[in-house]
């Protein structure tokens, strides 16, 4: 055989082997998906059992379950099996089911919470069995540095103990062990952990390759911070950034936590307190108290003060807000707008136009921007491939030349604004904008037509912008959010900080900022809970019960009290 044929012949043996292993690595039947998307709560149980019936699924169910993987793991929603899917299906990953509890809705929130957390903030933890390719002192080193993850934003604090009782049992274990999960060998399942409720404890697949500070094989420190994120209440959460995202992306030597997990463990656990451990009592679910900042006062010409009107307001994947205005965009922090600012929407999003109708991030973590017929999706601040395109194309159903946009709180589906009328979008539905819309903008009580922004803020809150006015929305009662001072309030000096701006309107005049209203200019911004509403019976509610109060009972009566949701 000469040197040619020869190495045709080694290609070729090459490309079988490389074919047959992804083959063996990826669900290669419809079957393998089916119990894929069982085993991680897009489909019934009985979908990991072909005997039980399980396999003849509707064409109906079997597309939503894999448009919600998709949409949850960021891909093209096509509701079909195809190769983007297929991959995906096949990375490492955590074996913590993506929806919690099947059949539950699709969250709202980035980040989720499954529902129970320890009532102490002081909390044990023992390696009851180690892995077998790894020394014991780097192991306890690696468990230590991934428990610091989640105590440096939290009072939190994690004891290794050598002996029982522990409220954290950390296992190293190969295939069926004793609590019905088995692992599956090297790749696939990672790990998985048990949530408070059911004990917190964390099992490692000790068929895994887990190494320490190299790229190679499955790093342990950074498993470990996810599962522990699991140990302590965190599900899943859809933001790729994240590190409770479920796929597992790699050795990051430099890592740092995500703005997105801060936030979930904080709702949980409160904000760290300024003198750890004098603060805050154990068990204590509330942030802690901070010194709120004076905001950073902007010109009195500014022209942001001179006209707050605003074209578009929006969240980033990484909880930034930002505000654009004709050719500027400004990034807002709690109370004001960010020093630095305004700038050039050229130069932070290259390739979008100035004037833009309405913006909002969808839960993949991408940003979608709109202005007349045609809009532009970015991931980060790249735009995110061949754009402008069509609304009529990409948004079927949805006019053009929009008022606002946002995603809702209330069950997570996109809402267009235009004049008089909304439109509610669900990229999982076929059509995605059903027949009964547009519909009327007085269904939001007490929200004016032709508005020119809407936001779902961090606290849970929806806030809607007209003019020099903006609304906060109660979603529990599908209403004017009822505060003192009364909603609508001059968006210059709540959101922006401008200096004299007054702090509210009364009638026809407006009390200008030095006058004696009995209002702390700072109280709806304070730097426990954005924006929170003000309650002079309840004064300071954690960002937890915020979550539970107003999201889970909206979603409810969303179905009660307006029947067009």
């Amino acid at each position: 055989m000469d040197k040619k044929s020869t190495k045709m012949f080694i290609a070729l043996i090459l490309t079988t082997t490389l074919m047959a292993t992804l083959t063996e690595s990826a669900p290669a039947s419809i079957n393998h998906a089916e119990i894929y998307l069982s085993q991680f709560g897009y489909l019934s149980p009985k979908a990991r059992n072909p005997s039980s019936g399980g396999n003849l699924l509707a064409q109906d169910s079997w597309e939503n379950a894999i448009k919600e993987f998709q949409s949850f793991a960021g891909l093209n929603i096509t509701g079909e099996l195809d190769d983007e899917t297929v991959q995906t299906m096949a990375l490492p990953r955590c074996g913590v089911k993506d929806k919690v509890g099947f059949g539950s809705d699709t969250r709202s929130k980035r980040y989720a919470l499954q529902g129970s957390r320890w009532k102490v903030k002081a909390l044990t933890y023992k390696i009851s069995k180690y892995p077998k390719r790894l020394n014991k002192d780097d192991v306890d080193k690696e468990v230590a540095k991934a428990f610091a993850v989640w105590s440096e934003y939290t009072d939190l604090t994690f004891t290794a103990k050598k002996s029982n009782p522990v409220h954290i049992d950390i296992r190293f274990e190969t295939g069926e062990h004793g609590d019905g999960d088995p692992f599956d060998g090297p790749g696939g399942t990672l790990a998985h952990a048990y949530f408070p409720v059911y004990g917190g404890d964390a099992h490692f697949d000790d068929a895994e390759q887990w190494t320490i500070n190299s790229a190679r094989g499955t790093n342990l420190f950074q498993v470990a911070a996810h599962e522990f994120g699991h140990s302590l209440g965190l599900s899943h959460s859809d933001v790729r950034s994240a590190l409770m995202a479920p796929f597992y992306r790699g050795y990051d030597p430099v890592f740092r936590l995500d703005s997105d997990d801060i936030q979930g463990i904080q709702a949980l656990y409160g904000r760290k307190s300024l003198a750890s451990g004098s603060g805050s009592g154990a068990g204590s679910s509330g942030p802690s108290a901070k010194t709120t900042k004076a905001p950073t006062v902007l010109r009195d010409d500014d022209l942001l003060c001179k006209n707050p009107k605003i074209d578009a307001i929006f969240n980033t994947p990484d909880g930034a807000s930002y505000a654009f205005k004709e050719d500027k965009y400004y990034r807002l922090t709690e109370n004001a707008v960010a020093e630095g600012y305004p700038k050039l929407i050229s130069e932070g999003w290259p390739g979008l136009p100035n004037n833009i109708d309405a913006a909002f991030t969808y839960k993949n973590g991408k940003t979608y921007f709109f202005k007349g017929s045609k809009y532009w999706r970015y991931n980060g601040r790249s735009l995110d491939g061949d754009y402008p395109k069509e609304i009529s194309e990409g948004f079927t159903g949805v006019p053009d030349n929009v008022d606002a946009a946002m995603v809702w709180g209330g069950n997570g589906k996109i809402y267009f604004f235009k004049g008089s009328k909304f439109w509610r979008f669900d990229p999982l539905k076929r059509p995605p904008v059903k027949s009964t819309y547009p519909k009327p903008v007085s269904n939001w009580e007490g929200i004016p037509d032709s508005i020119d922004a809407a936001l779902q803020y961090t606290n849970g809150y929806t806030y809607f912008f007209k003019g020099d006015k903006y609304y906060r929305f109660n979603d529990r009662t599908f209403s004017i959010d009822q505060a003192d001072p009364a909603f609508p309030r001059p968006t210059a000096h709540w959101w922006f900080g401008c200096k004299n701006s007054p702090s509210q309107f009364s009638g026809n005049f407006e009390l200008p900022p030095g006058s004696d209203d009995g209002v702390d200019p700072l109280f709806d911004a304070d730097s426990n809970d954005h924006r929170r509403p003000h309650d002079d019976n309840n004064a300071a509610v954690s960002a937890h019960s915020t979550l539970i109060s107003v999201l889970l009972p909206a979603i409810f009566l969303s179905s009660i009290r307006l029947l067009w949701h």
